[in-house]
């Protein structure tokens, strides 16, 4: 038996939350060094995000060079969104504020603003009939702007590192496809969906764009990763942190 053939593998990780995926690849890269003696190359096939939770498909050795036949492959997710606030990152990371309703005089006013206490109103909780004919119009081809805290480059640089140094740039709409979203819960704040979407889709972006089509404004506080293509996060590797 080639024993080298060892290290060209495909791995199946279920990531933490609170664990970026370049830090599981750093993990499973000393774990493969341990195993084999020497250095073994390691890289991943699409990052999730710290807070996100689910399926990492890595791939080690001579696999590595085959990463382009994962990227594109659609993806199956189950995301836990919370209306009535609105997050400067899309997730449970940044400034977390409650959704600006408008008074008599129009100017946007924070509900959580006691100050304008009397002057505000805190939105009112859709109706599951309302959420339900809303998300039909989500479902297909779509543009979507993918958030500024993300891993997209702008002319070489990686979006949430301009974010995070204050910069102002802009980051430019994309089509992707939104082949389902079924309605698993829903008890005001919380609506938690499961969706089938094309590869390049941002569900911390679809968490938004549904709380600002209902009025009420939303952010994605928890996200798991399901499936990438057929491959299933239940035959992963649980890592711990």
């Amino acid at each position: 038996m080639d024993l080298k053939n060892l290290e060209d593998r495909i791995i199946l990780i279920d990531k933490p939350a609170g664990m970026s995926s370049f830090g599981v690849v750093a993990r499973v890269r000393r774990k493969l060094k341990d195993e084999f003696g020497h250095k073994v190359k390691v890289g991943h096939t699409g990052t999730l995000d710290p807070f996100a939770t689910g399926l990492l498909i890595l791939l080690s050795g001579k696999n590595t060079k085959r990463s382009n036949e994962f990227l594109k492959l659609d993806k199956v997710y189950e995301a836990t969104i919370k209306l009535g606030f609105v997050s400067s990152t899309g997730d449970p990371e940044g400034e977390i504020q409650p959704f600006p309703t408008r008074v008599a005089s129009g100017r946007p006013v924070a509900t959580g603003d006691r100050r304008s206490s009397s002057r505000c109103r805190a939105p009112e909780a859709p109706r599951l009939e309302m959420i339900e004919s809303l998300l039909h119009n989500f479902v297909g081809e779509i543009e979507q702007k993918p958030p500024k805290f993300s891993a997209i480059k702008i002319n070489g640089q990686r979006a949430y590192k301009l974010a995070r140094s204050g910069k102002d740039f802009e980051v430019p709409t994309r089509k992707v496809t939104i082949y389902n979203i079924e309605i698993l819960e829903y008890k005001y704040p919380i609506l938690k969906i499961r969706c089938h979407v094309s590869s390049g889709t941002y569900i911390r972006t679809l968490a938004e764009d549904i709380g600002e089509a209902l009025g009420v404004g939303a952010y994605c506080l928890e996200l798991r990763r399901l499936k990438i293509g057929e491959w299933d996060v239940a035959d992963a590797e649980k890592l711990e942190l």
